[in-house]
């Protein structure tokens, strides 16, 4: 009987020493991962940033030059996102704003609209949506080059009246088959250009978010 007490103390040791040990590393392994993760994700942003504007454009710490606008219905956002500022010698250079077309053909279409100080577009890049493959997947810079068109344009160039498909008598294409979406995102675009312009003095002012 004592042989036995001692056995089962000593399996009772050995699990106990198990279980500190697994959960030790689990708790480790957890928290490596979600450290890389969140770097994962903040390159991933930066890389798409520096799309829109290179990085040899701006000289600032582009990620902690932010500021938080509310849910924004003429850019499409039903919830804060950031805005991301560029400058160079303190200068403003661009800004990178979160724009959503609500009325794509299968929902909202969710992009980064990159602006220059002048007004005009530095590019425009789809972030997520959920379009036809094959059809209204195209504004996808990795599906066809339709959303580049929009680099160096303004609410200039082409006029304000021309700012539609070219089906509603405006300068851009839309698709074959698929005309729903490039108008939704035609139209966000615009749209992104007007509250700019309306709000350029506030959206390049120093604030505390400011590194």
């Amino acid at each position: 009987m004592a042989d036995l007490k001692k056995h089962i103390l000593r399996v009772g040791v050995v699990l106990g020493i198990f279980a500190i040990v697994a959960t030790t590393m689990v708790a480790y392994t957890e928290q490596n991962t979600r450290q890389q993760i969140k770097e994962n994700e903040r390159q991933a942003l930066l890389d798409a940033i520096n799309i829109l504007i290179p990085h040899e454009q701006y000289d600032n710490a582009i990620l902690q030059d932010t500021i938080l606008l509310p849910a924004t219905e003429s850019l499409g956002t039903e919830e804060p996102t950031q805005v991301f500022r560029a400058r160079k010698q303190d200068q403003p250079v661009a800004v990178i704003l979160t724009v959503v077309a609500p009325n794509g053909y299968s929902g909202r279409i969710k992009m980064l609209v990159g602006i220059y100080n002048d007004g005009t577009l530095a590019g425009v890049r789809v972030i997520n949506h959920k379009e036809t493959p094959g059809l209204g997947d195209k504004i996808d810079a990795s599906r066809s080059d339709w959303i580049k068109q929009f680099e160096s344009l303004s609410l200039e160039n082409p006029s304000s009246a021309k700012w539609k498909v070219k089906k509603d008598g405006g300068a851009f294409d839309q698709f074959t088959g698929a005309t729903i979406t490039p108008r939704a995102v035609v139209r966000a675009v615009k749209g992104s250009l007007e509250y700019f312009k309306n709000h350029r003095e506030a959206l390049f002012a120093i604030n505390e978010e400011k590194s």
